[in-house]
């Protein structure tokens, strides 16, 4: 005979495992609970003994994501978990100060050489804007590899991760329409 866990017991599970932002963890004991307020009260309870904290939650996942990932998507991630704009914005600038580090080794580790043709250099390009870099960067990761007379040769079409799904894929045509 198995003994089904009490909601605060799947909370604790869930916590003791990683970190969870309030929304994701009540998303995760929704289906558990009786009613929206004893979901309400028992997060607000794990909240007042500091067991659930979003900026923990934040700070962890920023933690995580960093080793692959620019502060644009970074802060996509945390508001896609239901952490606050605005704390999103702040764990995110805290991140972006070593974007141009992480950029160059994610760089380094994914093509090794610079690239050489404009479609290659656009394929570069549109790697690191995927992962979340900004113009700035990725102009500045590909022009220490490329030099100035090589940068000269270049056209840069750049959409960031925050842009509308139909603006990323309108520069993407742009882009390979100018490289061939």
């Amino acid at each position: 005979m198995s003994v089904t866990p009490s909601l605060r017991e799947r909370a604790l599970r869930f916590l003791a495992q990683r970190e969870h932002s309030r929304a994701e963890l009540a998303r995760k004991l929704a289906p558990h609970a009786e009613s929206d307020e004893q979901l309400s009260q028992l997060l607000d309870s794990l909240a007042e003994r500091r067991l659930l904290s979003d900026e923990r939650y934040a700070d962890s996942r920023s933690h995580l994501l960093a080793r692959k990932y620019g502060s644009s998507r970074i802060f996509q991630d945390l508001k896609a978990h239901g952490v606050d704009a605005d704390l999103a914005r702040e764990t995110a600038a805290g991140a972006r100060a070593g974007d141009l580090e992480r950029a160059r080794e994610i760089w380094r580790r994914k093509f090794r050489t610079a690239p050489t043709s404009r479609q290659e250099r656009a394929r570069h390009m549109r790697f690191l804007q995927s992962r979340g870099f900004s113009f700035e960067v990725i102009r500045a990761v590909l022009q220490d590899d490329l030099g100035e007379s090589g940068m000269a040769r270049s056209v840069v079409v750049v959409s960031t991760s925050d842009e509308p799904s139909l603006m990323r894929r309108q520069a993407a045509y742009t882009t390979m329409s100018i490289a061939k």
